[in-house]
This record gives structure tokens, sequence and C-alpha cells, in this order.
């Protein structure tokens, strides 16, 4: 009985096993298909299994198809009896080409040329792009070509050419000689504002550098550099005014200060470093010595941190006799040449500029060399913080006595105080302060200013330039005469006002409009 269940078990599988096999359709063998293939330069035709995609035909008959190649249907595409599979391929190919860059042509209008005359001041060159082109090739053949990089491998340089258009201002006679910056161009009158010849026409002075020696002879100005700035600022270089090139010092990175030092033949400088962060540098807030004849550099100050906001730098001023004063944002003071040191005077409360700038105070001495004049940070009559104070005046320290008083009150931070020769009359070598006197003195920042004359005590007090009822002028430093002219009730200012130079009577405020350009940006008189 027990062997029975055995067999009926195997009885029952077999049973089940027919009976699934006769409920399964019969399997028909599908038969294969032609297509015809277009690829690489021929045509054929190929068989292929009947359900067959394009992607599993060109598989099939060995043929390599990369991600950009392209195919005609579809890849994904299933395939019938007599389909055409059509493949292109497509290669990606990167060029590199050299182009140039055409120059600029530029015109100038300058005043200071005869009309009709025309001057080059700048020959053109120029310059040089590297472009990388994407090349997309089908079947061999170029289909497009589109630029993917561009890298400037030399600017161009614009060709400047200056056309005379000569103003009909009547000339005026002047004592000295008179340099001014037009259109990054310098330029020297001599006599009389007739007079006018070029000193440098590369046209990219930048204007942080403009002195002319004491004697008239050399001037020194700073040009912009070609290499990128935050690996050099400018360059300073000179010039003799009674004819030949402008020559290369050597020296780079000059922002705030550099003038000659008197009855010397040299000039003093200060550096920066370049930094690609506001503002442009770092001052190294140290001041050298360079002399023309020989080219000789000898160190006065070494590089030091400056005080409050010292990253901004310092300025100087030297008096006839070569004693020098300096002005940092927290202190005025003179400078030990032979020691190689500071000599603070007098503290100033530092401006919170809330930028990336400091204020400087600016400094003059008198003209007898016995008064140092400088604008002061003025405290503030309410509970105003002391550094964010908007007042400030104009003091005067005198060395014959260490006196330290206030000269003119609320001037504006760009009061420039300026000073005159000796008065030919005065039997006490008396002489005149100009400065500029914001109009409005609280947002003395952003205002225009107005020149103003006064005695060496702050006395006599009088607006000179320009009128009440005409715009102020913009930040600046006026420079004086040299002497007096004949028949002139006063010394000679020279200012500039809306971009040209002019220049004024101190004793009647009589102005002459000297250029018409527009393009005036820095003066200096001696």
């Amino acid at each position: 009985m027990r062997r029975l269940l055995p067999i009926r078990n195997l009885l029952l599988y077999l049973l089940a096993f027919i009976l699934l096999i006769s409920c399964r359709s019969p399997q028909v063998t599908s038969p294969d298909i032609s297509v015809n293939l277009n690829a690489d330069g021929a045509s054929k035709t190929v068989t292929v299994p009947s359900g067959s995609t394009v992607a599993q035909a060109l598989q099939a008959t060995g043929i390599t198809v990369t991600n950009l190649d392209r195919t005609e249907p579809p890849a994904y595409t299933v395939l019938n009896n007599g389909n055409t599979i059509t493949l292109t391929r497509v290669k990606e190919v990167f060029e590199t080409q050299e182009q140039i860059i055409p120059f600029e042509r530029q015109v100038a209008r300058n005043e200071s040329l005869p009309d009709g005359q025309t001057r080059l001041v700048q020959a053109g060159v120029n310059g040089k792009e590297e472009l990388t082109y994407r090349i997309v090739q089908e079947n061999g053949i170029e289909t497009s070509r589109s630029v993917v990089k561009s890298v400037i491998l030399q600017d161009a340089a614009p060709e400047i050419m200056m056309v005379g258009a000569q103003s009909s201002f009547a000339p005026l006679p002047i004592p000295g000689k008179l340099v001014y910056l037009s259109g990054g161009n310098a330029w020297i009158i001599d006599t009389s504002t007739a007079n006018r010849t070029p000193l440098a026409t590369t046209g990219d002075l930048d204007g942080r550098i403009f002195e002319l020696s004491p004697a008239g002879n050399y001037l020194i100005f700073t040009r912009k550099s070609i290499k990128p700035a935050d690996q050099e600022i400018n360059q300073l270089w000179g010039v003799r005014t009674n004819g030949g090139k402008p020559f290369n010092t050597g020296i780079v990175n000059v922002v705030h200060f550099a003038d000659w030092i008197p009855s010397s033949g040299s000039f003093a400088y200060s550096t920066v470093e370049p930094r690609s962060t506001a503002p442009g540098w770092q001052a190294n807030n140290d001041l050298w010595r360079y002399s023309i004849a020989t080219g000789e550099k000898r160190k006065i100050l070494d590089a030091n941190s400056g005080g409050v906001y010292g990253w901004w730098g310092m300025t100087f001023a030297f008096t006839d006799d070569g004693r020098l004063a300096y002005a940092r944002p927290d202190s005025i003071g003179t400078v030990d040449m032979d020691g190689k040191a500071l000599k603070p005077l007098i503290n100033i409360t530092p401006l919170n500029t809330h930028s990336d700038w400091a204020w400087l105070p600016s400094i003059a001495w008198g003209a007898d060399g016995k008064t140092l004049f400088y604008s002061s940070h003025a405290a503030p009559p309410s509970l105003v913080s002391e550094e964010d104070s908007p007042f400030f005046d104009i003091n005067a320290v005198s060395f014959s006595n260490d006196a330290n008083i206030q000269i003119a009150e609320q001037t504006g931070m760009f009061a420039y105080p300026a000073i005159s020769s000796i008065q030919s009359s005065s039997r006490e070598r008396a002489y005149l302060v100009a400065y500029l006197q914001a109009i409005f003195p609280q947002q003395s920042e952003t205002s225009r200013y107005r020149v103003v004359v006064m005695d060496r005590d702050g006395s006599n007090r009088r607006t000179v330039f320009p009128a009440n009822d005409a715009p102020g002028l913009d930040p600046q430093t006026v420079e004086w005469a040299p002497k007096a002219i004949a028949g002139q009730s006063g010394d000679f200012i020279a200012v500039i006002y809306q971009g040209n130079l002019w220049l004024v009577d101190s004793g009647n405020s009589q102005a002459y409009q000297v250029t018409g350009d527009g393009l005036v940006t820095r003066i200096d008189w001696k």
C-alpha cells in the first residue's frame, strides 16, 4: 500500500505536465528582414532579425557609432523589411586662431593749435586676439563654426589725431612758466598765453603727479602703465621744458606725492604697492630722493604703517629753504631728513569716510617759511562722533612762537590753502593765502567750491572766483603767479574751471579764460 502512493503521485505530475503543454500556443520562428544601410560613403543591403532596432542593426553589421553620430531613423526605431538606415558621421574639432584687432581713430579738438592744423598725438597700434572655435563636421564637411573662447593677447591702442581749433581769447602776458595737462598731454605757456608748446603728447598722462621745477626747466609727470593695474599703476617720467624728448626715470607706482627739492636739481617722491582691491594700492609711506643729473636714488624715510588709515598714504610740502613738512590722516608735522624720522606737531582727528578712501589734511608753508597752514578736522558741536564730524577749518601753526590758531572756519574738507609770493609792496614780508571755500560746508565731500583770498592772518577775506551766481569749481590746488604782472591790481591765480584754464586777478577778481577745449585737469606755475 505504501509503494502505491509514490506511483500515484508520479502519475498525477505527468498528467499535469501534459495538460500544461497542450495549453501553449504554437511557436513560429520569425523570418529575417532586409534593410538598406548608407554609412561611411557606402550603401549596402543587410539582413537582420525581424524586430531589430536601428542600433541593433548597426551593431550586428559591426559599425561603431559615437555619441555625436546621427542616424535616420533614430537609433531606437524598430525596423521593417525594406527600411533604409542612413548614418551621418558627426565630428567636433577645436581650432585656435590669432586675429588682428584694428585700432580706432580718435580726433581731439585742441584750441592750443591753429585752426585746421593737425598733430599726431598717438600712433595707432593693432591689437591681437586669440579665438578658439568649435567646428562641427558631418561626413567630413564643415556645417558650423562658433567661438567658444576669446583671449586678448594685446590691446589695441587708438590713433589720436589732434586738430587745431584755436580760440579767440585775447593773449595775456604772464610771468614765469605755466604748465597744464590737457587730454592726457602736457603743455607749457611761456611769457604769453599765446605762446604754447607741447611737452609730452602721448595722451596717457594720469595727472597724479604734475610738477614743474622751481627754475621751470624740468617737468615731472606720471603716465599710465600698460601693465595690469594690480601689477603697476603708473610710471614717473620727466622732460626738459626747453626741448627734448620725455625720459623714463624708472620710478613706478607714485600716487600721492612727488615734488622738487628747492635749489637741488632733485625731487622727492613716495611710493605705493599695487593691490587688486580698493583703492588699488597699499601705501608704503616712504620717501626717496632722485637726482635728475645722475639718476641716483637715495632713501629719506623708511616704509612705515602711516598711522590711522595709513594704507591710503601721506603727502609732503617743502619750504623754499628745503625744510619738509608731512601730512597723514591722523597728524601733521615735520620730517627730520638727516635722522630719517617724523616729528609730529599736531594730532588730527581722522575722518571716518565709511568708504575705501581716506581724507588727507592739506598743508602749505607760508612764503617766509615760518608758518605752516593746514586744513583741520574740527570737532562737532553736537553729539556726533568726532571722526564723523562734517566740519573743517584752516589753521596755522607758527614756528616763531609755537602758536596754533584758527585762520578760517568751516571751509570744507578740500580747502587746499595756497600761498602767494612775498608782496613787493610789503615791508613785513607779507603774503596772501588763497583757499577753496565749500558752497555747502557740511556736505563738503560733494560740494563745489569758490576761491577765497585773505591776508596771512585771516583778515581781508574776499571771494574772487567764480561769481556767486555761477556754478562752483571742483576741488583743486590753485596756483599763484610767481610774481605780479605790471598793470594789474593783484597777483594772478591760475584755476581750472569747467575743464578750462582761467587766470584770476586777486586784486579786482577780473577773470580771463585761457583755454576752451574743456580738457584741462592739472596746472603748475613757477
